[in-house]
C-alpha cells in the first residue's frame, strides 16, 4: 500500500496553512501544532527538514517563525514528500540497487517503476496552492461573524 508518512502529512498540513494565510510572513511551530493537534516537538523537526529542503525559510526574532521560501504554486506535493521522506519508491530495488536475488529475473520491476513515475508526475503536478485552494474558499466557521474574519 502506498501511504504518506505522518511527517509528510504534517508537512503538507503546515505548508497548506501557510499558503492559505500568505498574508502572514511567518508562522510559529507552536501555533501550527496547536491549530492541528500535532506534537510541537515533532512539527518543529518537520519544519526544520523543510528548511533544509529549501521549501521554508526560518525567521528569527519576536515575530519569527517559518514562512514559504517561494510562492506556494512553485512548491509541489512531490517536493514536500521528498524533503521529508526522501525519494519515492514502490519496490525494494532501484536503478542503482541490484541487491535483490530476483533482480535479473524480475518481471514486475519495470512496470512498477513506470507506475512510480506516474505517481511522481501526479504529485509533481499538484502544488501547495492547489491544496490550499479549497481552504481559502471555505465558508467561515459557524457562529463566527464574517466581519471579524475580514479584519
Amino acid at each position: 500500500m502506498l501511504r504518506l508518512s505522518k511527517k509528510a502529512d504534517y508537512a503538507l498540513l503546515a505548508l497548506r496553512h501557510m499558503a492559505a494565510h500568505a498574508e502572514r510572513p511567518a508562522h510559529s511551530a507552536r501555533e501550527l501544532a496547536e491549530a492541528y493537534d500535532i506534537p510541537a516537538e515533532l512539527l518543529a523537526k518537520v519544519l526544520q527538514s523543510l528548511v533544509r529542503g529549501g521549501l521554508l525559510a526560518s525567521h528569527q526574532g519576536i515575530h519569527g517563525g517559518y514562512g514559504l521560501s517561494r510562492s506556494s504554486d512553485l512548491i509541489s506535493v512531490a517536493d514536500v514528500i521528498q524533503a521529508i521522506d526522501g525519494p519515492l519508491t514502490v519496490t525494494a530495488c532501484s536503478d542503482t540497487d541490484h541487491s535483490c536475488d530476483q533482480y535479473a529475473k524480475c518481471n514486475i520491476r519495470d512496470p512498477l517503476w513506470r507506475i512510480k513515475d506516474r505517481i511522481i508526475s501526479a504529485l509533481s503536478a499538484t502544488s501547495v496552492t492547489d491544496l490550499a485552494a479549497d481552504m481559502v474558499a471555505a465558508p467561515p466557521p459557524v457562529g463566527v461573524p464574517v466581519a471579524v474574519l475580514r479584519k
